[in-house]
Parts: C-alpha cells; structure tokens; sequence
C-alpha cells in the first residue's frame, strides 16, 4: 500500500519558520499526480493550503498563505515540502499531504475530495 508520510512539524512561535515534507513510499502515487497540503484546525473542516502540478510547474495557494508559504517538489526523492514563514497563531493546525487521485489532471485541486491517498498529518502549533 502506498504511503505519505509527513514530517517536520513542531512547536514555534509567531513569525517563525517552518518546512514540512511529505515523502512517498512508491512513485505511482507521486509521480505525475498534483500533490496537495491540506491542514485542520480543532473543531474546524479541513481545509486547503497549497497545490502543486505534477512537474511543478504550476501552483496555487490559499488565500490566507499566499505570500507566506512556499509549495515545491523534488520528484528524483518522490518528496515534496512546504516552507512556512512568518507564522501566524492562526496557521497552527494537523498539516496532511495528499496525492491528487487521477494521474495528470488538475480537477477542483482545492477539494479535499480529489485526492487519494493521505498521509497521517504532522501537527504545527504557533504560540503567540
């Protein structure tokens, strides 16, 4: 069974940085699939972070990241990373990465519904 795991995640204070990575166990769910970062806060949906195409040549950030945080990939180690700056009390959440579930496509690539598989999440926690 192919797995993500996520790692990297800690305890940091307000304008910190952090970088998460997410590693793959096999390519087929890496390689030529969009990956996703997704987080979820306490009482909250999960909700989207940033995306990025399966040759990273194209991303997309949320809203409240853009600016901030940096998507990137490295598919010679099946990884892919997401450098935090200037974090923000509201950013601390579980992280989880994510493959989009179909192999070259860019579909509603904000949905947590599009991808498949997950990994088990790294918590962020930003004091203030």
């Amino acid at each position: 069974q192919v797995q993500l795991v996520e790692s990297g995640g800690g305890l940091v204070q307000t304008g910190d940085s952090l970088t998460l990575s997410c590693a793959a166990s096999s390519g087929y769910a890496f390689l030529n699939r969009a990956m996703g970062w997704f987080r979820q806060a306490p009482g909250k949906e999960r909700e989207f972070v940033a995306v990025i195409s399966w040759n990273g040549g194209t991303t997309t950030y949320a809203d409240s990241v853009k600016g901030r945080f940096t998507i990137s990939r490295d598919n010679a180690k099946i990884t892919m990373y997401l450098q935090m700056n200037v974090l923000k009390p509201e950013d601390t959440a579980v992280y989880y990465c994510a493959a989009h579930r179909e192999r070259w496509r860019w579909d509603n690539v904000g949905s947590p519904n599009e991808y498949d598989p997950w990994g088990q999440g790294t918590q962020v926690t930003v004091s203030s």
